[in-house]
């Protein structure tokens, strides 16, 4: 997608700080983050959201494996949380399928 952020980031046109990458995704810091740790996973193919990755099972979990590597890879061993939004009322800012790992300290346990 032309106008996608993160395909943007994912060709190198906008710079990140990437702590994985491999063939199918791309896992990056946030540049708004709301943890201490708060590193995006998104996949190098362009899906607009979890709602349309329905015929992706394969790559939707290798986006999860790949979650729980780069919590390894950074420390959080004591917990962490992965969160991905959908659509307007779910507060996807970004239309490109996108998970979110979330750790660095204890999380609140309310969700909303």
């Amino acid at each position: 997608m032309e106008d996608c952020i993160f395909c943007k980031i994912i060709k190198g046109e906008i710079p990140s700080k990437t702590v994985y990458e491999d063939e199918d995704c791309k896992a990056f810091c946030d540049v708004n983050p709301q943890a201490p740790v708060h590193v995006l996973v998104v996949p190098k193919k362009h899906v607009q959201s979890l709602a349309k990755a329905a015929d992706d099972e394969k790559l939707l979990g290798k986006l999860m494996r790949t979650c729980a590597l780069v919590a390894e890879s950074l420390g959080l061993a004591d917990g962490y949380r992965v969160v991905t939004n959908v659509g307007e009322n779910g507060c996807q800012s970004v239309l490109h399928l996108h998970l979110h790992v979330l750790g660095g300290k204890k999380l609140s346990e309310r969700m909303s």
